[in-house]
């Protein structure tokens, strides 16, 4: 939580009073944000930042997604992934969301949050190959799940084994 400092501001530095809003009034918080999706302080430059609700196709969503990891900002592949999440079809849902676990998992391993980072990998493997089994298609819009699960996992033991962070542009997965 915020609280006031002898300026009137607050201590993130954002001036007091209202919340951030977007466009629509939502809370939404407009501190810059580095490569990983932390908050930086306000009036520092950052990276920008993912539009949140885009309506994407399937090939799409995965374009843009690789091209985020490949970027090193996993944070914001999550947030591509999520979006699919929420505006695909019901049938989709888990393998979208599986996908932004998988994104998150690294994202937290990069920021140097190994035991939160294993848990997501591990999670987010399960959740694909479980979407793959159920669903019957292991290579939806071109993606290797199998490699994908296999990718996870391996990364979630390096991280507890070596105990170090990772670096996310190098340790990016390949969805295809």
């Amino acid at each position: 939580m915020d609280r006031l400092d002898s300026t009137g501001g607050t201590s993130g530095g954002r001036p007091a009073g209202p919340r951030d809003r977007d466009g629509e009034g939502r809370a939404r918080n407009a501190r810059p944000r580095d490569g990983l999706g932390r908050p930086l302080p306000y009036g520092t430059p950052g990276v920008e930042r993912q539009p949140e609700g885009v309506v994407r196709t399937p090939e799409a969503t995965v374009v843009e997604a690789q091209t985020l990891l490949d970027a090193g900002k996993p944070f914001h592949a999550h947030e591509v992934f999520e979006d699919a999440w929420k505006s695909g079809p019901e049938s989709e849902r888990a393998l979208w969301r599986g996908l932004a676990q998988l994104a998150v998992g690294l994202t937290h391993a990069a920021r140097g949050n190994l035991t939160g980072g294993a848990r997501l990998l591990r999670r987010g493997a399960g959740a694909v190959r479980e979407w793959a089994a159920d669903a019957g298609q292991d290579r939806p819009y071109g993606m290797d799940l199998a490699a994908l699960a296999r990718w996870a996992r391996e990364l979630a033991d390096t991280v507890e084994r070596t105990g170090a962070s990772v670096d996310a542009r190098a340790r990016a997965p390949r969805l295809r």
